[in-house]
């Protein structure tokens, strides 16, 4: 299995994130939703980690999905926080 490396979360992360963006119909901009993505794709990584799933083997599209999952869970975070602080 090819090893992703730094670059490859990067581009995995940021494209997830433009997509959750896009799905979740956020306004924050492209550079703040690629952000998402890559902190999304970490937080993700770690909470499938922690039950036990095996993420090291599943491959490309898996980290995609977990990235993409992981910015949606940010995004949704995000938005409950701006609601209770009003903005």
């Amino acid at each position: 299995m090819l090893a992703l490396g730094f670059f490859g979360w990067i581009i995995i992360g940021g494209l997830a994130g433009w997509i959750a963006g896009k799905i979740m119909d956020d306004k924050n901009g492209l550079v703040l939703n690629i952000v998402f993505g890559i902190i999304g794709g970490l937080i993700g990584g770690f909470l499938l980690k922690l039950i036990g799933v095996d993420v090291e083997g599943g491959g490309m599209i898996f980290s995609f999905v977990t990235c993409l999952a992981g910015a949606c869970l940010v995004l949704w975070i995000g938005r409950l926080v701006g609601a209770r602080t009003g903005r």
